[in-house]
């Protein structure tokens, strides 16, 4: 399957689809146009296709994303309660996109700044080439992230080194941002894609249903205290114990052959 917006490219086969945020002369900057394509993708094409797994990358090797595009900001001026308004549009996709059912991989070439940041933090896992850069600069713009970035951050990574990184507006190198936790792993440019639909085929390779459990289990769980989250895995666990991949996935191992899911 393809399709291809204004902005944004989406590909999928063998059950993985790689979205790829397609404005290079731009840096693949978040503009109106962007959001909007984005909106189609995780609201509609991505949620019509049978995916085990989502790809998020830029195209053209300078950047992920570059944040808000700027210049079409720049002529505005809107009022607080605007703002306020507007913000809650990039909230929704945001959040969209970090609850999608299936996992989602974000795959880090050149720099993911501000806004870049703050969508690849949506993902669950975080890929870079040695050249990826990352940062939230808001502060040098005179404004704070408001696209997640002083939420998401911090659960991320603590509050300390959060706080280093919003408050210095630090942009931190690929080995940085390994240390720090930013990113999942590194590899070179010319491996990025290919390593990110491996480990993506190995996600689908695995039960559906026990994926997306999974994933939301942690999601939930980071959001509640201890005991409530221990009560969302037990509910997800006893979810999953009459389905037709936890029967096979038993029986496969008990006949020492490969599972085969379908996703019941």
């Amino acid at each position: 399957m393809r399709e291809v917006l204004e902005t944004v490219v989406y590909e999928s086969s063998d059950g993985v689809a790689t979205v790829t945020l397609n404005r290079p002369e731009r840096m693949n900057a978040l503009s109106s146009a962007m959001m909007g394509d984005l909106e189609r993708v995780f609201f509609d094409i991505a949620r019509r296709d049978p995916l085990q797994c989502l790809i998020l990358t830029g195209a053209g090797g300078r950047a992920f994303c570059a944040g808000a595009d700027i210049r079409e900001r720049a002529g505005a001026s809107p009022r607080g309660v605007a703002t306020y308004v507007e913000l809650d549009r990039t909230r929704r996709l945001f959040r969209v996109i970090e609850q999608f059912e299936r996992p989602t991989i974000a795959a880090i070439d050149g720099v993911a700044l501000g806004g870049g940041l703050e969508l690849a933090l949506c993902c669950d896992l975080r890929i870079g080439s040695p050249a990826a850069r990352v940062g939230l600069t808001e502060l040098r713009l005179g404004a704070i992230p408001a696209a997640g970035g002083t939420q998401r951050l911090p659960r991320l990574i603590g509050q300390g080194r959060a706080k280093e990184m919003l408050l210095l507006a630090d942009i931190v190198s690929a080995e940085e941002a390994l240390r720090l936790g930013v990113l999942n792993r590194v590899v070179a440019s010319d491996r990025l894609l290919a390593e990110a639909r491996e480990i993506a085929s190995r996600i689908a390779s695995l039960a559906p249903l026990a994926t997306m459990f999974a994933k939301r289990a942690v999601n939930e769980g980071m959001e509640v205290g201890l005991d409530a989250g221990l009560e969302i895995e037990r509910c997800a666990a006893a979810l999953l114990m009459e389905t037709d991949d936890r029967k096979e996935g038993m029986r496969a191992f008990v006949e020492k052959r490969a599972p085969r899911f379908a996703g019941r």
